[in-house]
């Protein structure tokens, strides 16, 4: 899962960050291109995991919580691959990392905390009722990605599984996390409706971590 890197961060930060939001995926695709297995993939997917964890750690002195939780999983799913030798664990991981996520929101919201307000709260202003709607919303398509991927791994091919799982995941939540401008801006001016700082439309581009 990523973080959308703020607009004032410096290019090199940029591109580091993106390296350890997307190393364990690049090399997991890069390891099942090479070997055509998912067993063996996961050890690439360790790997590369585990040395994002540290370039990030390293270059920032700290890790985001959303990295942090991504890359934890990887390793631990990744790991239990390996060890048993069966891909069922990797196949599992995007079922039950979504499905964790959208309890976590849901189940925040039902306790009136907001856990996705905690996170983005610095990037984007907002009414906390456009909160709840923006956080019931990421929830719900948590819950459907988690369903989707139950779908396609059990029915499908494993190479057709192994290109949804670095693709497909990453695709939908970009243009799920795009089709949610119209209401942050929305919230972004009820927010200075109420004394907020003025909205601007390049905070729309801030979007929640994206997970795979």
């Amino acid at each position: 899962m990523s973080e959308t890197p703020p607009t004032n961060v410096p290019k090199s930060k940029g591109w580091i960050r993106l390296a350890v939001d997307f190393g364990g995926l690049l090399a997991f695709f890069i390891g099942y291109l090479t070997t055509h297995s998912l067993v063996s993939a996961a050890w690439w997917l360790v790997a590369g995991s585990a040395i994002a964890l540290v370039v990030g750690f390293v270059s920032e002195k700290r890790l985001a919580p959303m990295p942090l939780i991504s890359g934890v999983l990887a390793l631990v799913f990744g790991s239990l691959t390996v060890f048993f030798k069966d891909p069922i664990f990797l196949k599992l991981k995007p079922t039950i990392t979504m499905t964790l996520f959208a309890v976590v929101l849901l189940g925040g919201l039902a306790a009136k905390r907001n856990f996705l307000k905690m996170l983005m709260g610095s990037e984007l202003v907002m009414t906390d009722a456009v909160w709840r709607t923006f956080t019931l919303r990421y929830g719900i398509f948590f819950l459907a990605v988690a369903a989707l991927n139950e779908v396609v791994w059990r029915t499908q091919s494993e190479s057709l599984w192994a290109i949804f799982k670095v693709f497909g995941i990453l695709g939908l939540t970009i243009l799920f996390s795009l089709s949610q401008a119209p209401l942050i801006m929305r919230g972004m001016k009820q927010a200075e409706g109420q004394g907020g700082p003025p909205a601007d439309p390049e905070e729309t581009k801030a979007a929640p971590p994206i997970i795979e």
